[in-house]
């Protein structure tokens, strides 16, 4: 069933060329110097490849809700994958849009000095300008009223948002968002769903702030539960 994805308009980027690119279940919002919707889709089609082969052959790769030991011989992305996972101790599939999104990007940026790939609520960006991402919350009454500022110099930066009240996405919490910033997408993205996970009320808002920042290469952390936000460390916020 589609979802209407009421999240993607909450980058400002009217300078910036934007197209949509979509491969099975991947579903990109693309940002660049121009229109680069061929290069897109050869880059997903490459890493999806990668990924379908690599679970053909290892099928617990996309079941496994724990972390699996490192594959030397595994493509890339799935290394990547399997690594992040290991540090937020979930399973590799946790860190796959963050994955694709930073993988992708790094492609794109041969041909665009800044590029910003959305997938699934997951950003990875190259700025140039700064840039304030929105955060989409569900039903919360912060949902949409609070941005995220991104400066160029901390970019590349994986921006990823876990939701336990939105989306298809798998996670035991409650949580209406949280966001996490980190230098790898796909650490962002795993990091989201390992602290989405233990968020289930109000309440449980610091302990999430807590085993988030104790996951090696997370800079920042936003966590929103109905009303109350919780925020720790490399993080500007600004009101929408």
């Amino acid at each position: 069933m589609y979802e209407k994805r009421t999240y993607r308009n909450l980058v400002k980027t009217d300078d910036l060329v934007k197209f949509e690119v979509i491969v099975k279940e991947t579903d990109l919002l693309v940002r660049a110097d121009r229109d680069l919707s061929k290069e897109t889709r050869e880059s997903v089609f490459r890493y999806r490849y990668q990924l379908e082969t690599h679970i053909a052959m290892n099928p617990e790769f996309q079941k496994s809700l724990v972390p699996l030991a490192d594959d030397p011989y595994a493509p890339e992305i799935v290394r990547e994958m399997i690594r992040t996972s290991q540090l937020a101790h979930v399973g590799p599939m946790a860190a796959v849009a963050g994955a694709i999104a930073e993988s992708v990007s790094k492609d794109l940026l041969k041909f665009s000095k800044e590029v910003i790939v959305e997938n699934g609520g997951d950003i990875y960006l190259a700025a140039s300008k700064e840039r304030t991402i929105g955060i989409y919350a569900g039903n919360s009454p912060l949902s949409l009223k609070i941005g995220i500022v991104i400066s160029p110099e901390e970019t590349p930066l994986g921006v990823c948002t876990s939701s336990g009240t939105v989306g298809p996405s798998l996670s035991f919490g409650k949580a209406d968002a949280v966001c996490i910033l980190s230098k790898s997408a796909a650490l962002a993205d795993a990091a989201a769903t390992a602290v989405g996970n233990v968020v289930k009320e109000k309440k449980d808002v610091e302990s999430g702030l807590q085993i988030g920042k104790e996951i090696a290469g997370v800079q920042g952390i936003l966590i929103i539960v109905q009303e109350k936000m919780g925020v720790w460390g490399k993080i500007k916020l600004a009101q929408l």
